[in-house]
């Protein structure tokens, strides 16, 4: 459309200085050259989007702004909750599901002072770490907001991790003190000796002495005795530190993404505004609130926009329905799965006898997309792209069916994200002679970029604890030259009109079960487990499935492994999503000169028994224990009749 301009403005110039042409034939003249250079495809291209368009713009403006006054006036997400709480002190803030309790927003104002003078009183000063490791509930909102009113930062750790995994999580954030919940007793118990003894150890929830490791103490009666009023705020500006979202990225163990002030003001703030939420709504959050999504785009509504937020325990999908007629939500949090599972329930009348009125969420799947709007009755789905510590997040903001976003075609620099051209097999980055990352376009696929302004709010980006991590997300020279982009590590397609679709996900990382699941850190505990035999994991496709099905290749030419006891083993270390749902047992794994596993053809061979000759298997959950896999099996699980 550029070099449409382009050549329009050239020639208005030789016709109307060189030749000398009046007005009225340079007009036509050049009207004509436009359109049948392309230009008539621009216009039709401007006349479907510019209200999406000019709708976008208003957002990232309104929040921009908002971002500048935040920065000027140095607040912090406690300072914007402590607005709200002056505008909707006696509302309903949190409805915890599980025990149908409700917290106006004063209230729970008054439970974050009295954590966060708690933390005072036991020498917590600003810049400290404390670990959270509870299931969903009230209280878990209540201690990060605490904590963050004095500089703590919260460690926000995944309650299905357990042993090395765990460990690592805390001492990686450097954690002085772990809150757990006592329903995850058991799994700190495993882990207690190996975090060192000056760990403080704080249990929330049921309390039993016998069963709690040595030196825990009972955090409920510490925050009764406490006093409720606000502490003495610390010093913290917009762009510090509120707390880390552990993501497993592409390579290793879990990584900790720095969540600052800023972002999570940016990404509950760009929902809100962009899907044209009320203060009224009433959402329903039943996804991890160790997770950005729901804590961030679920839970920062009602911090920072005073939205009522119901808080469940774990997703079920037969009382989904029943949960939102009964609290009167009007807006419902998903991921991919969740829109599956549901769509796998009988019917019932609940589900349409609901007040919701928009999905939102990621990963939903354009092949059952119109379905589930249609069964459920919700006019909108709110689908939008962004991890935690990316800069490029997009929204769906127009219903398009299968989007995941959009960039404007009209202005596309306004945005400054972009799909650049990869080696598929490699996932590499494509540059022209000038070095500079070639731009995909409509219809190629291609890696999503943002560039990087660390003087930008909006553009900035802050990375994890480890440096090392941080610099393997950063490429240079991707827009032009001597500039910095974020690299997103996933494909997306985009349309004539600007929409973005997903595609895929590159590196070392899956998605199974709504979690990310890094094939790295599964190897190195399968390997662990299996007497350190070659291990190759990987995603594979089955159909009606979202994601990808973790498959593991086993070098086992002795065929020694003892499938029972490595299922109870790695129940022990790995959590529901990880677990290999297929083996596949090989005399050995083909590895590349610098000892590297070849993954490009194992992933292309899949668990098809008719095609692959060595032995497989498959998890089945019923039984607890991997079966052999046979053609008549295989035939089931593709066809959706034997679900995983």
């Amino acid at each position: 459309m550029c070099v449409v301009g382009l050549a329009s403005v050239s020639l208005l110039f030789v016709l109307r200085l060189l030749v000398g042409l009046p007005w009225y034939q340079v007009c036509p003249a050049i009207f004509i050259f436009y359109l049948g250079s392309g230009g008539w495809s621009f216009l039709q291209i401007f006349a479907k989007t510019i209200g999406r368009d000019l709708h976008a713009a208003v957002v990232l403006l309104r929040v921009r702004m908002n971002v500048k006054r935040h920065l000027r006036e140095k607040n912090t997400i406690p300072k914007i909750f402590a607005e709200t709480v002056r505008r909707h002190g006696d509302k309903t803030a949190l409805i915890f599901e599980g025990t149908g309790e409700r917290w106006t927003f004063r209230q729970l104002d008054e439970y974050s002072n009295r954590v966060a003078n708690l933390l005072l009183e036991r020498g917590f000063k600003e810049g400290d770490v404390v670990a959270l490791f509870m299931e969903n509930r009230s209280q878990y909102v209540g201690l990060w907001l605490g904590m963050a009113k004095i500089g703590v930062e919260a460690a926000l750790i995944n309650f299905n991790l357990r042993l090395e995994a765990l460990v690592h999580c805390v001492t990686i954030s450097s954690a002085k003190a772990v809150v757990f919940g006592s329903e995850l007793t058991d799994a700190v118990s495993e882990v207690h000796n190996a975090m060192g003894k000056t760990v403080q150890m704080f249990c929330s929830g049921d309390w039993d002495p016998k069963r709690v490791p040595q030196g825990t103490e009972c955090l409920e009666p510490l925050l009764d005795a406490s006093p409720s009023h606000l502490p003495s705020p610390p010093q913290s500006s917009f762009v510090d530190r509120l707390f880390y979202i552990y993501t497993s990225g592409t390579t290793g163990m879990p990584k900790a993404a720095i969540v600052v002030h800023s972002r999570y003001y940016r990404m509950a703030a760009l929902v809100y505004y962009g899907f044209r939420m009320s203060s009224d709504d009433v959402l329903y959050d039943c996804l991890p609130l160790y997770h950005s999504a729901g804590n961030i785009v679920g839970v920062g509504q009602c911090i920072i926009h005073g939205m009522t937020v119901v808080i469940r325990k774990k997703f079920s999908a037969s009382r989904f329905w029943d949960d939102c007629v009964k609290y009167n939500c009007t807006i419902v949090q998903y991921i991919g799965e969740i829109c599956r599972y549901l769509l796998n329930q009988p019917f019932r009348d609940t589900e349409r006898q609901h007040r919701v009125r928009m999905a939102l969420g990621n990963g939903l799947r354009q092949s059952i997309w119109v379905e589930f709007m249609k069964r459920f009755n919700i006019p909108q789905i709110a689908e939008f792209y962004g991890a935690t510590e990316c800069n490029c997040s997009l929204g769906n903001f127009d219903n398009k069916v299968g989007a995941c976003g959009f960039n404007s075609q009209i202005l596309p620099y306004i945005y400054p994200i972009r799909l650049v051209r990869v080696n598929e097999e490699t996932m590499e980055l494509i540059r022209g002679p000038d070095g500079v990352c070639i731009p995909c376009k409509p219809g190629e696929p291609g890696q999503l970029v943002g560039r990087i302004s660390q003087n930008d709010p909006l553009r900035r980006f802050d990375g994890y604890v480890n440096q090392s991590a941080t610099s393997k997300k950063i490429a240079h020279n991707v827009f032009k030259k001597g500039d910095r982009a974020y690299l997103s590590g996933d494909v997306l397609i985009m349309d004539k009109n600007g929409h973005m679709y997903f595609k895929d996900r590159t590196g070392d990382t899956f998605r199974w079960k709504g979690e990310n699941v890094s094939t790295t850190e599964v190897e190195g505990t399968l390997s662990r487990l299996l007497d350190m035999k070659d291990v190759v994991v990987y995603g594979v496709e089955v159909p009606g499935a979202e994601g990808k099905a973790g498959m593991a290749a086993i070098a086992d030419p002795s065929q020694s492994t003892d499938l029972q006891r490595f299922v109870k083993d790695m129940e022990k270390a790995l959590p529901t999503y990880a677990r290999p749902v297929f083996l596949r047992f090989l005399p050995e794994v083909s590895k590349t000169g610098t000892f590297k596993f070849q993954k490009t053809e194992l992933r292309s061979d899949g668990f098809d028994p008719s095609t692959v000759s060595d032995r497989l298997y498959f998890l089945d959950s019923s039984r607890g224990c991997y079966r052999q896999l046979n053609e008549e099996i295989y035939h089931s699980i593709v066809s959706g009749n034997h679900k995983l």
